[in-house]
């Protein structure tokens, strides 16, 4: 996920979010939904087919207080400062497990942890994660009836 340039026009693979805030783009680049993408999403072939209406709409977002909010914006501006230190590196090329840049890393391991504390608890790993959202989403459902 990035920001793009006004003037870009998206093609029909991507998803934009009009007017995204740092806060969208944190809780989005966390580990956390992306758990939650990888539990939820369809494939094609290998690869992951994001769905608006099966991965976003359904994705049961925390409920900060203004401090963590502004936490998750700062870990966030944090992830693009990073990022922007390799400028001819593509985000595929920044994320490759192998050579993910050690500062990007720590910046995305603060950015977990500030969206962690915007859902009031740490997990021990993605199976937990899921297991809590699938939780959470229940609840949404069964308000919503």
């Amino acid at each position: 996920m990035s920001y793009l340039d006004k003037d870009i026009i998206v093609g029909n693979k991507l998803f934009i979010i009009p007017d995204a805030e740092l806060y969208h783009f944190g809780v989005l680049t966390s580990n956390i939904h992306m758990a939650w993408m990888r539990a939820v999403c369809g494939r094609l072939e290998m690869r992951y087919s994001y769905s608006n209406t099966i991965v976003y709409n359904n994705f049961p977002w925390p409920n900060p207080t203004e401090a963590q909010k502004s936490a998750i914006e700062r870990e966030a501006q944090l992830v693009l400062d990073a990022r922007a230190l390799y400028p001819e590196s593509s985000l595929a090329d920044l994320y490759d497990p192998v050579t993910m840049p050690q500062g990007l890393r720590k910046a995305h391991e603060r950015l977990d942890k500030a969206v962690e504390k915007a859902y009031g608890r740490t997990f021990e790993n993605e199976a937990e994660i899921v297991a809590y959202l699938m939780e959470e989403y229940q609840k949404l459902v069964t308000k919503k009836e």
